[in-house]
């Protein structure tokens, strides 16, 4: 058994436990030594953070060759068209190579926490929701997704990564979860909850500096 501890990242929360610039980051809602977060969101970007202390499962959420989706809630400037929608499904060719294929749909505004800052809006023009879906994680990439089609990201949360998901955590809450490796995949089942867990320092080998939204 691992323990997989969730948190939802705050906007404006750096990924990370060293403080730079006295800005804030995950050390100021996490106390747990010895872990570290498998993926990451920019410090714009808000929601769903995994963490643990084993390197296995470190790489099983983080690395690109298990292809985890993550799913991602997102705000765009304008009324998106189905015309966009279809782009982002077939793939959106970026500066760094094209992307794999996503899963995308308009959805209704979601209830989610205000944000803080709030976003800023331009006067007379729109803003619609989309939910995309993706199994890579090269820097920035849902802004850059969404801007190649036309329509800017302006707020950006992540629900969900494989069948683990934010569910009720409100900024800067978090929970731990039991997982069993290496015999089962993060995505194939969930485990019970716990409250009380010590922490080892992951292997050295673990993935998870380069895989960032």
């Amino acid at each position: 058994m691992s323990t997989l501890h969730f948190l939802n990242k705050p906007y404006g929360v750096l990924c990370q436990f060293k403080a730079i610039d006295q800005r804030p980051t995950l050390a100021n809602f996490i106390d747990t030594p010895g872990i570290y977060p498998a993926g990451r969101l920019d410090h714009d970007s808000e929601g769903l953070v995994l963490l643990t202390d084993n390197g296995d499962l470190q790489a099983r959420i983080a690395h690109p060759k298990y292809k985890l989706p993550k799913t991602y809630w997102v705000q765009v400037e304008g009324n998106i068209s189905a015309e966009a929608l279809q782009a982002l499904r077939a793939g959106i060719e970026l500066k760094d190579g094209p992307t794999k294929p996503a899963k995308a749909k308009r959805i209704d505004e979601p209830p989610l926490w205000p944000r803080n800052p709030p976003v800023r809006f331009r006067q007379n023009i729109p803003t619609s929701w989309i939910e995309l879906i993706i199994t890579e994680g090269r820097n920035r990439q849902v802004r850059r997704m969404t801007a190649a089609v036309g329509f800017p990201t302006l707020r950006l949360v992540r629900m969900a990564i494989g069948s683990w998901s934010l569910d009720d955590l409100q900024p800067g809450q978090s929970r731990t979860e039991q997982v069993h490796l290496p015999s089962t995949a993060p995505q194939e089942r969930r485990h019970g909850r716990t409250d009380n867990t010590r922490s080892k320092r992951p292997r050295p080998n673990s993935s998870n500096r380069r895989h960032r939204r």
